[in-house]
């Protein structure tokens, strides 16, 4: 019944990450797998999966299995996968997030679910109201990880390790491994079996990588990113990622005024608004998808060209998602950074992350402008980063200020040793 419906699908041959994962799962062997994002991972648990489920029966409010997902965006997109690939099995399948009634929920957790697909607060929401059991699971599917750290949801992992019988078996998947993760899968896992197809935080070789220099201007970088879709080569649409929602609703709006074809998505919205943002940018009727990182992990997207980082991440790992978005299921695609003077420290970590040297665009590679701007954010910490006994030595003596008069008066800027200038903070009186 499985290899029928992938046949359907369209797929020949399974990805690396499935190759190796799906007979330790058939085996029922705990699996850790690393891969980057685009891999496959989502087919490498959900078709071992719904073989698993062919024998056995769903009680009432007593789930089988239990995949957790971190956001409702993703765990959308798995019960989707159930759909396609499951179309042969009679399976019971329930989506468990938030922004949909409690009551629709807790009537299909009543009739009994094979396969209970949730996000980690709204499961612990029907838990605490006594409307769910999980002492019955027997496989527990932990989905992006690293993406449940990033977003707060590790002590929520934890409890819900405990709900769940110790005898059950566990699959964890995630694209990096931080110090944190490696000590929650050592804490869910029972002699796992290590699946990794690629380096942690490795980016595809099918995706082109690219940084743009700009001012610092708002608008400067607005107009920089406007003329990157414009010239974009073999451009057929892009997701556009940004640090802040504040930042997605305003580029949002600056691109419909410029007669860009653009939808936006970051946490803000109810799951509604999402879900057709979504589906406007999968079925092609908006070229632009401006996200936060809300969306940056797991979406499955298959054809989108390119990837515009309007913002450096904060977090190199992001970075490693963001691009992942593109250059999917083999396929090319290209990835734009636009970087102004104060991201040369970002862009660093990130190079540093994944162990190579992204190129600039119209720029030779011995330009001065990377490293002026890479060495820009350290330059303007240099004044900062002055000794006390430093900065002291330029101030007026103690005594001299205490006679000075007690009026608000902004003190002259004095010059220090590097040439630059004291903040006026620092020449206040000080009252003893």
């Amino acid at each position: 019944k499985v290899l029928s419906a992938i046949e359907t699908a369209g797929y020949k041959t399974p990805t690396p990450i499935q190759d190796q994962a799906i007979p330790h799962v058939l085996a029922r062997r705990d699996v850790l797998g690393i891969a980057q994002t685009g891999t496959g991972k989502t087919a490498a648990f959900v078709l071992p999966m719904l073989t698993m489920l062919e024998q056995g029966r769903a009680r009432a409010r007593m789930p089988r299995t239990l995949i957790l997902e971190p956001t409702r965006e993703l765990a959308a997109q798995v019960a989707d996968h159930f759909e396609k690939y499951g179309k042969n099995h009679k399976l019971n399948v329930a989506l468990i997030i938030g922004g949909v009634s409690f009551d629709d929920q807790d009537a299909k957790l009543l009739r009994g679910v094979d396969v209970l697909i949730a996000t980690p607060g709204r499961l612990l929401d029907h838990f605490e109201r006594g409307r769910l059991l999980l002492s019955g699971c027997e496989l527990l599917i932990i989905d992006e990880a690293d993406r449940m750290l990033d977003m707060g949801f590790i002590p929520d992992i934890e409890r819900i390790g405990k709900l769940v019988p110790f005898t059950r078996q566990t699959l964890f998947f995630t694209a990096t491994m931080p110090p944190e993760i490696q000590r929650i899968a050592d804490t869910f896992l029972h002699n796992p079996v290590r699946v990794e197809v690629s380096k942690p935080a490795t980016t595809a070789v099918t995706i082109t990588q690219l940084l743009v220099a700009t001012g610092r201007d708002p608008h400067e970088k607005r107009e920089t990113l406007r003329r990157l879709i414009r010239s974009a080569d073999n451009f057929k649409n892009a997701i556009i990622f940004c640090n802040r929602k504040r930042e997605v609703a305003n580029l949002y709006r600056s691109l419909l005024r410029h007669k860009f074809n653009a939808v936006a998505l970051h946490g803000d919205l109810d799951q509604p608004a999402r879900m057709a943002a979504l589906d406007r940018f999968r079925r092609g009727e908006a070229e632009l998808l401006i996200a936060s990182d809300v969306a940056a992990r797991g979406l499955d997207i298959p054809e989108v060209s390119h990837i515009f980082n309007f913002d450096v991440p904060h977090h190199p790992d992001d970075y490693v998602h963001r691009v992942g978005r593109t250059g999917r299921a083999g396929r090319s695609g290209t990835a734009i950074t636009i970087v102004a003077p104060i991201d040369g420290k970002a862009v660093g970590a990130i190079e540093r992350l994944t162990g190579q040297t992204i190129p600039w665009m119209d720029k030779p590679a011995s330009s001065e402008i990377p490293a002026e701007i890479r060495s820009s954010q350290e330059a303007e910490q240099a004044p900062r980063n002055s000794s006390p006994r430093h900065r002291r030595s330029n101030q007026p003596p103690r005594a001299a200020k205490q006679k000075q008069p007690q009026r608000l008066r902004r003190p002259q800027p004095a010059e220090d040793d590097s040439g630059g200038h004291l903040p006026a903070f620092l020449l206040r009186p000080v009252k003893a």
